[in-house]
């Protein structure tokens, strides 16, 4: 399913954000710095202990308002929200949708790169990958699909990641659109998702004006810039391309992004890049790979002659499928126990793409794409990268070339191009189809994309299988000669430029009729023979010259030569390769029918063939005379007289010759033996080094999860610390004994204020608190902390230490750090002030006087039980007037309106608690129904900080009547 296929619900950007070690302090920073309104959905996708739970959704909650969650299978995205991924699971899109798998108990496993990939797949320009701290190189594969689906890519700055290693090889895989630490990467983030998406240029059509001449003028600065015409790239891939640079940049129109291109050399290079993405991997599409190591590859192995094979990889990119079908060729030379040459050309318009498929460095995740045997034997581990075997890179020669402009290569016995032709026009695409039709050998192999196919040619070529994009040659379009293959340039990697040199594209017409009348005629029978003598081609009758036997066709010359003629031939092929100059043997007897002929060998070297070592060997029937002369008259050729001396001693020669071949064949038989122990032997070691190193990459992904476990940890223990600070402070502030024990009541910690009542010290925690003696009088101290353990109760006591203090006594159960454990915290609040409030409010409350405390606003804080009694005797029951916390002066102030006694009373108290009176009393009656009543009011202030005063109303009543209605200042008593 693609994007383009698949109707989201979620329209927005996705924001996919892979980190490993190191990566819960750049996430923080990252959030913390980020808007919680950008309308885009956040993934965050770590590698996690599937035997730990992760803490991360409340970590990283701390520093985002956004809602952060575990993303559940089949959850629907949403804007501004978080969505972590959870442990032990991969996870993918589909649609708008998170998918989630079981993670893989054994071998590497690459959850970012995994998630960037189908991220790209369904959501293509509106996908954003951020590459964060993090070893290893996870996610470096994904963010080259997510940059080739007009995707964009942000990594951290290595210097500032706490491990560089998936930020250096995502920034070395792909290109990345900004780099920076994590408070510059959120900032370029909320640059880029609050900016309005460019749709302007997608839009329009190429041919429009605003879009034609602008973009006309592009290719041509590209051209002039890198040698490659893009023209003949499809308008709209390039256009896709050029739109995804000017939504990096924020260029609203494309006249702007031209001017900014025509002054920017750095920019035409990543606009370049940006149009040759290399989307490639080993063993890319594994059914086409199959296919060729099943019966394409063995095929090749099996009839490869002395010369060797040859292959040309095109638009290989950064090397992968060039490496991958070294492999496939060396596995297969290896079963059959013998070896050829092979040369794997490997081309590409990039230099750079180039230089990185020379060095053959590759990282840690192509074990996803590699078995673990095939990475033991072709590569070598380099600290968690991996490097190309010196065997395999020998057989690869990477070389710059242009499959649509360059001429193509000669000869070869399989071509490769996939996922190229697809961004090319039609007319471009025919072209290059027919260079690399070219360029195969009679029946050679063509490979093509699984989206490409060969368009008119499917004629000239046979699909391997059905269905597939593998074609077998059956004849080469002659409209191939006419295309123009002067000066094959080409370069490789670490040497000059060179001109290839093309052979000749075929005979003028009738030349062929008339050579073959000559050669009939006049010529010698005549063989030509490659350097590795095998026959090319044939001239003249040549029944005496060549004799074929029954069995296994061959071409080799010294099995169809005549048993007389054969080891003649050889030493003269020997010379000729040796001196390069003609060659002639002795006259020879050889059977003809029913008699004898005398004939003699020529061999002449043929200068200036292609390859070089070709031979012309003729059979020549000697005449008369026993010398015989070359072309131009000259006797320098060999003589030997015709006897039968001659043949017997070929015949020795011959008989040393096979006691030799028996000799070599049992030294060959026992050099066999000791291999194949050998190699018996290597194979156990490869096993035990395949096993190793799949302990090591387990361990590998261990490490990293229990580091991203650590961070949490650390992140938990940090905000410990800070509430245990928070609380240590507040017991500081306190001041209360407290005492902590566990389930068997040894003690886990104390306050200081608890050392007088236990006689604790430093060193005691661990201990248990039976083992203290104490200073209360609590004999059922340790049996009520029992009680509450058990029960789960609160137990409170008052309690008197031996120097008279008065302590309340609180134990408290809490859960402990297992299930079912409980702990207890025992409280040891100081009471001795209740106590004396409890003594004060008794001797008050024993004083016949109504007496009452108010506070310097006139506040009643304190009164005894007389007052209380006559409040509600004289209709204040409630206290509503007279009780604590009303205000007394209001109260005398609300009556002064009516009564004079009140006024005074008011001014008086209130001079009292502004300091104006040292005390105040006066004399007022208050009569009941029943009985005649006088008062006494005295006011004295409190000595005590924040002031106050006392006020007291004594009866005196009793004291008039007694003195005949006097007061006690002299005054007459009214009635």
């Amino acid at each position: 399913m693609t994007a383009a296929q698949t109707d989201t619900v979620f329209a927005g950007r996705v924001v996919a954000i892979g980190a490993s070690a190191g990566g819960l302090d750049a996430l923080a920073r990252v959030f913390k710095a980020l808007s919680p309104a950008t309308g885009a959905a956040f993934v965050v996708i770590q590698h996690l202990s599937p035997d730990h739970k992760s803490m991360m959704a409340d970590l990283l909650g701390r520093y985002t308002e956004m809602l952060v969650c575990v993303a559940e299978h089949d959850m629907a995205l949403a804007a501004n929200r978080v969505y972590l991924i959870p442990p032990g699971k991969m996870m993918r899109l589909a649609g708008d949708r998170l998918q989630l798998a079981p993670k893989p108990e054994h071998g590497l496993t690459l959850p970012i790169d995994t998630f960037f990939s189908s991220l790209a797949e369904q959501f293509a320009d509106r996908a954003i990958a951020v590459v964060l701290s993090g070893t290893g190189s996870d996610g470096s594969r994904g963010v080259q699909e997510i940059n080739a689906a007009g995707g964009i890519f942000y990594v951290q700055d290595p210097s500032s990641a706490k491990f560089d290693g998936m930020p250096l090889s995502a920034s070395h895989a792909a290109h990345y659109d900004f780099m920076g630490t994590a408070e510059a990467l959120a900032a370029q983030l909320a640059t880029q998702l609050v900016a309005p998406r460019n749709e302007g240029v997608r839009l329009l059509s190429p041919h429009a004006p605003a879009v034609a001449q602008p973009l006309d003028t592009i290719h041509e600065m590209l051209l002039a810039s890198s040698g490659i015409d893009f023209r003949q790239y499809k308008p709209t891939t390039v256009l896709r391309r050029i739109e995804r640079r000017m939504q990096v940049l924020h260029f609203p129109s494309l006249l702007e992004y031209r001017e900014h291109l025509a002054a920017s050399p750095d920019e035409q290079v990543l606009l370049r890049r940006e149009l040759l993405i290399p989307v490639t991997r080993f063993f890319r599409d594994a059914e086409v790979f199959e296919l060729l190591a099943e019966q394409i590859i063995p095929e090749l192995v099996e009839h490869a002659g002395p010369e060797g094979i040859r292959a040309w990889v095109s638009c290989c990119a950064t090397g992968e499928e060039a490496y991958s079908i070294a492999i496939l060729f060396a596995e297969a030379f290896r079963r059959i126990g013998r070896t050829r040459p092979v040369k794997i050309f490997a081309t590409d318009v990039e230099q750079q793409y180039l230089d990185h498929a020379a060095a053959g460095l590759y990282p840690d995740t192509i074990a996803a794409e590699i078995s673990p045997e095939r990475l033991a034997q072709f590569f070598i581990d380099r600290q968690g990268r991996y490097q190309v075997q010196p065997e395999l890179r020998q057989m690869i020669i990477f070389a710059r070339h242009n499959v649509i402009a360059d001429p193509p290569f000669t000869r070869m016995n399989l071509v490769s191009c996939r996922n190229a032709l697809i961004y090319m026009e039609p007319i471009a695409q025919e072209s290059a189809l027919r260079r690399l039709q070219y360029a195969l050998a009679p029946g050679g192999h063509l490979m093509l994309g699984p989206s490409e196919s060969l368009g008119e040619l499917h004629r000239d070529f046979q699909p391997v299988r059905q269905r597939s994009k593998i074609y077998r040659l059956l004849r080469r379009d002659r409209s191939a000669a006419t295309m123009d293959l002067r000066g094959l340039h080409y370069t490789r990697v670490g040497e000059p430029r060179r001109a290839g040199l093309m052979p000749p594209l075929g005979p003028r017409p009738g030349g062929d009729t008339a050579l073959a009348v000559l050669m009939q005629s006049y010529a010698p029978p005549s063989v030509v023979v490659s350097e590795a003598r095998q026959l090319l081609r044939v001239y003249g009758d040549t029944r005496l010259l060549l004799q074929f036997n029954e069995g296994h066709a061959t071409l080799d010359l010294m099995k169809l030569l005549p048993r007389d003629l054969a080891p003649v031939a050889s030493m003269l092929l020997q010379a000729i390769a040796a001196e390069g100059t003609l060659q002639r043997s002795a006259p020879i007897r050889l059977a003809d029918g029913e008699g004898w002929r005398r004939v003699q060998l020529v061999a002449r070297p043929l200068d200036g063939s292609d390859d070089g070592g070709y031979a012309l060997l003729s059979l020549e029937t000697v005449t008369e005379g026993p010398v015989v002369r070359d072309e131009d008259g000259a006797g320098d050729g060999v003589t030997v007289p015709p006897d039968d001396r001659y043949l017997r001693r070929i015949e020795e020669l011959e008989r040393d010759l096979a006691i030799m071949h028996d000799n070599l064949q049992a030294t060959i038989e026992e050099l066999e033996t000791s291999n194949e122990e050998l190699q018996a032997t290597n194979e156990e070691l490869m096993a035990s080094n395949e096993e190793l190193q799949s302990t090591n990459e387990e361990l590998q992904s261990v490490n990293e999860e229990l580091y991203t476990v650590n961070s949490e940890y650390q992140e938990k223990v940090d905000v410990l610390n800070s509430v245990n600070a928070d609380l240590e402070n507040v017991s500081k502030a306190a001041a209360i004994p407290t005492v902590f024990v566990d389930e068997h009541l040894r003690l886990t910690r104390f306050t200081p204020e608890a050392t007088p009542l236990f006689h604790l010290r430093q060193g005691d925690e661990g201990r248990s608190i039976e083992d203290f003696a104490h200073r209360l009088d609590y004999p059922s101290l340790f049996a009520d902390l029992r009680q509450t353990l058990e029960r789960g109760s609160v137990s409170e006591r008052e309690v008197r230490s031996r120097n008279g203090q008065w302590w309340l006594a609180r134990i408290q159960p809490y859960p402990g750090r297992t299930p079912g454990a409980s702990r207890a915290v025992m409280t040891f609040v100081n009471i001795d002030s209740v106590k004396d409030s409890q003594r004060l409010q008794a001797v008050i409350d024993s004083l016949p006087q109504h007496v009452a405390v108010v506070d310097v606003r006139g506040a009643i804080t304190l009164v005894n039980y007389a007052w209380r009694r006559f409040a509600a005797e004289n209709g204040d029951p409630a206290e509503r007037s007279t009780g604590p916390g009303c205000n007394y002066l209001r109260t005398c102030a609300e009556s002064a309106l009516s009564d004079a006694d009140a006024l005074r009373a008011h001014e008086g108290l209130n001079a009292v608690l502004e300091g104006r009176l040292p005390m105040f009393q006066m004399h007022y009656p208050c009569h009941a129904p029943d009985q005649k009543r006088w008062f006494m009011m005295y006011a004295a202030p409190l000595g005590i900080a924040g002031g106050g005063a006392v006020v007291s109303h004594v009866d005196i009543s009793e004291w008039v009547l007694l003195s005949g209605g006097s007061l006690p200042d002299g005054s007459q008593a009214v009635a």
